[in-house]
């Protein structure tokens, strides 16, 4: 595992350390899992995006064009 040093104010770090410690973790294993939904989030849109157009490719509109007002209806 590669170690990182990151800077923040002080006051904040401490209360972030109260925070984890209330919930008993601690403040490298909350930035641990912050950085692996970071990471998955970027994954998941990236997924989506691609399930996106491939479902555009299957859609069909009966042939026609639709006005605007009827892809504007709710």
């Amino acid at each position: 595992m590669e170690n990182i040093t990151f800077s923040a104010d002080e006051n904040l770090i401490e209360a972030a350390r109260r925070q984890a410690d209330s919930e008993h973790t601690t403040l490298n294993q909350q930035f641990r899992l912050w950085l692996e939904n970071y990471v998955r989030r970027e994954q998941r849109t990236a997924e989506a995006m691609r399930d996106i157009r491939e479902l555009q490719g299957s859609i069909t509109t009966g042939g026609r064009k639709f006005t605007r007002s009827e892809m504007n209806e709710r």
